[in-house]
């Protein structure tokens, strides 16, 4: 976005705002398991692209499960395609638990709140407004560019990203490179300077399901082969386990860029001191130190005085790039060879160059908008439908900038009570993003 046209950019900045309000506004919730339903929000992108003549299709994967894909033609189209995608459904929300309407929009504070204003109706929001003017004003981007709203990311990609990739890989025709969700936010460190985190790397997944099986038999006798015994001794030794620092190329050019900052020391044989000097962002980032394995459910019995034959737990496994057969052998040799192990599902981790002319032109769309801003790369704790994209050969970065006030806790904001979005963290984020695909 050139300087010369800020002045009449507002126009966008205000659609953006308003798109976000009505896409919270349509409930699009995924409760896991199949259940969901992004219908209606998929129709409201088709219509919000076919209002300025852009034109768009609907891939449903399963019944009401929709995904919205639609190419706009660059200026230079024997250049490589970008894919520019979001995903339009919502974890669900306890309407109880908020201060507001989970699915009302308001405007209060300075936020827009609901669900999804975070992740990522706030992102699907900005695209839709950048080339809704794009259209309007008859502009084309120098490269080919693949709009793509996904359905399913909340619930492991079956019916979006996975369904696209395996069954449509056509739509993506000649693209090598992505961008989407939770990369370019801004974190405070100190003396108030600004680094903006541009997600360059996933941790992996790996949920799986732990059986013990015993000698079912009463409560009232005794039993040394109690299967809920057996399981939660397993399931205790995981979550209390110490898992060893591992340090991937994207965690140590992030520390070594906050020790820098901070002037204060960088160790790479423990990174975990420097923790503390990025704030409340630290919860996600000491989780990509190293893997992870957390106990989420449990399951047995069906009788307080029956001990039963079996008992299951379900443990939410994350590796690091490089480092998915440690985890795998390590959980193994914790529990022991009594314990069955079931893999519930797996994803690959991922892990790209941040060196490229794509970070490149992040870096100069940030700077343009804020001077004294420093872009650096960080590996994300989650995953994004970059994995799926990933399978086609298509390199993603999440880069959906934000510019946030120093005392925001924007991590907790994801899949949280109260979910909100700062108004003005949009708007430098519509100029940001619309800078950045006008001149990659």
């Amino acid at each position: 976005m050139s300087k010369s046209a800020s002045s009449t950019f507002s126009d966008v900045e205000d659609e953006a705002i308003r798109i976000c309000q009505e896409l919270i506004r349509i409930p699009s919730v995924n409760y896991g398991e199949g259940k969901g339903d992004e219908s209606a929000v998929a129709a409201y992108v088709v219509a919000s692209l076919a209002e300025v003549g852009i034109e768009s299709k609907i891939y449903e994967s399963a019944p009401n499960r929709c995904n919205v894909i639609a190419r706009i033609s660059g200026s230079d189209s024997t250049r490589p395609g970008l894919v520019l995608h979001g995903h339009i459904d919502v974890v669900p929300a306890n309407a109880a638990e908020w201060s507001v309407d989970p699915f009302g929009g308001v405007i209060k504070d300075g936020m827009i709140w609901g669900r999804g204003a975070v992740d990522m109706k706030n992102t699907d929001a900005m695209i839709l407004a950048i080339v809704r003017d794009w259209a309007r004003r008859g502009y084309k981007p120098p490269r080919d560019i693949v709009l793509a709203f996904f359905a399913d990311e909340e619930a492991g990609m079956t019916y979006g990203s996975r369904f696209m990739s395996s069954k449509h890989p056509e739509v993506f025709a000649g693209c090598t490179e992505a961008i989407s969700e939770v990369g370019g936010f801004s974190v405070t460190v100190a003396d108030g300077k600004r680094l903006y985190f541009v997600e360059a790397a996933q941790k992996g997944i790996h949920w799986m399901k732990l059986t013990a099986t015993g000698r079912a038999g009463h409560g009232s006798m005794m039993n040394e082969e109690n299967a809920i015994t057996a399981l939660t001794e397993a399931v205790a030794k995981i979550g209390k386990f110490q898992w060893p620092q591992r340090y991937t190329q994207t965690v140590k050019d992030l520390f070594r860029e906050v020790a820098r900052v901070t002037g204060k020391a960088y160790d790479e044989k423990d990174l975990r001191p420097l923790l503390k000097e990025i704030g409340s962002t630290a919860r996600m980032i000491g989780a990509t130190l190293q893997n992870t394995a957390n106990p989420t459910m449990l399951e047995a019995g069906y009788k307080a005085n029956v001990i039963p034959g079996s008992a299951s737990a379900v443990i939410d496994g994350r590796f690091l790039p490089g480092y998915e057969d440690e985890m795998n052998s390590t959980i193994r040799s914790i529990i022991g060879p009594d314990i069955q192990i079931e893999t519930i599902s797996r994803d690959i981790a991922l892990e790209v160059d941040f060196n490229s002319p794509l970070v490149e032109a992040m870096k100069a769309a940030i700077l343009r908008e804020d001077p004294e801003g420093i872009p650096v790369p960080y590996l994300m704790s989650g995953g994004t439908d970059n994995k799926a994209l990933s399978e086609l050969g298509i390199v993603g970065y999440g880069f959906s900038p934000l510019r946030l006030p120093a005392d925001l806790d924007f991590m907790s904001l994801f899949h949280g009570v109260d979910e909100r979005i700062p108004v003005d963290g949009i708007r430098f984020g519509v100029r940001v993003l619309a800078d950045f695909l006008e001149n990659v």
